[in-house]
């Protein structure tokens, strides 16, 4: 429930969150956005999730969509807190709880991978790459086929920490600049190399469907370009279906004039077959979905997909 000063001026909203360094910091910059645009002071509700949890397995290994969301969704839905921030790549593109609502997506962040430790030239030949994306696996592999990989898992803190054990590791741009870390040797990926995944560097900030009060608050970090990015890319993934568990990326961008620019990309886990399709529009639904279907009809998308399926 909101807590409101007289004459309706809100006091507070509880943000739920997780309690990662990250996380913590993404629901901060949240609060502070809040308290410029809507002078409202935000209390942290932290929970921890599957993801959290199991950090003894790859992503792709968990299975279930959503593993770093649910639990952090459930303390909304039970009125523990108002509202939650998440890492748009983390929520699930379909399978939506509709109780609740995306009631915005603050400006973007980088939306780019970084390969810390080496540049991709740099690597040695049959250098080792720590990464827990099959997605970044099957980029990396194509680029150059050489490379060998180890699963990588944590926060972006112990992550650095295990850099010593490989020749290189991934993490997403924009979670190191949100945390001030700045690598000795580090090379920022073009998504013309690395298609990042979908709304990486992005934050969807999820209340209830029925909170207007909340939701009218939220509207005002909205951030329309940002929206019609990572929409289309939703749309995208809604049709091609799957998630962390498959080798696919989508990155959106937006012109001065509003219309919409999709790269998207399907692959195998070894990166010896990778699918990329560029097109552009001004609906992201409709963008999103006639991308998807010329990679799965056109492109041998589906039969791929059909290949990459568990026995």
């Amino acid at each position: 429930m909101v807590n409101r000063l007289a004459g309706g001026r809100h006091a507070s909203l509880r943000v739920a969150t997780r309690g990662s360094a990250l996380a913590r910091a993404q629901a901060d910059a949240v609060a502070t956005w809040l308290g410029t645009t809507a002078d409202v002071r935000v209390e942290p509700v932290v929970v921890e999730t599957a993801g959290d949890r199991r950090l003894d397995a790859q992503i792709w290994e968990l299975g279930a969509r959503g593993v770093f969301v649910k639990e952090v969704e459930a303390a909304v839905l039970d009125g523990r807190a108002d509202f939650a921030v998440h890492s748009a790549k983390d929520l699930p593109s379909s399978d939506e709880v509709p109780e609740l609502v995306i009631a915005a997506f603050p400006r973007r962040g980088d939306p780019r991978d970084a390969l810390v430790g080496s540049t991709l030239e740099g690597l040695p030949v049959g250098g080792l790459v720590g990464t827990g994306s099959v997605r970044r696996r099957s980029q990396l592999a194509w680029h150059r086929p050489d490379l060998t990989f180890g699963g990588l898992r944590g926060n972006i803190d112990s992550r650095l920490e295990k850099l010593a054990g490989f020749d290189a590791i991934v993490v997403a741009a924009a979670a190191l600049r949100r945390l001030g870390r700045v690598p000795d040797r580090c090379e920022v990926l073009e998504p013309t190399t690395m298609v990042p995944q979908v709304g990486q560097g992005a934050l969807a900030v999820q209340c209830r469907a029925d909170d207007d009060a909340t939701r009218q608050l939220l509207a005002g970090i909205d951030d329309r370009a940002t929206r019609s990015a990572v929409e289309t890319e939703r749309a995208w993934l809604r049709e091609i279906g799957g998630g962390c568990d498959r080798p696919v990326g989508a990155h959106a961008t937006i012109d001065g004039h509003g219309r919409i620019s999709l790269v998207a990309v399907l692959a195998t886990g070894d990166g010896r077959i990778v699918l990329r399709h560029s097109d552009s529009g001004s609906d992201p639904t409709e963008l999103g979905r006639r991308s998807a279907r010329f990679l799965l009809d056109r492109a041998g998308g589906a039969t791929l997909i059909e290949e990459l399926a568990p026995a």
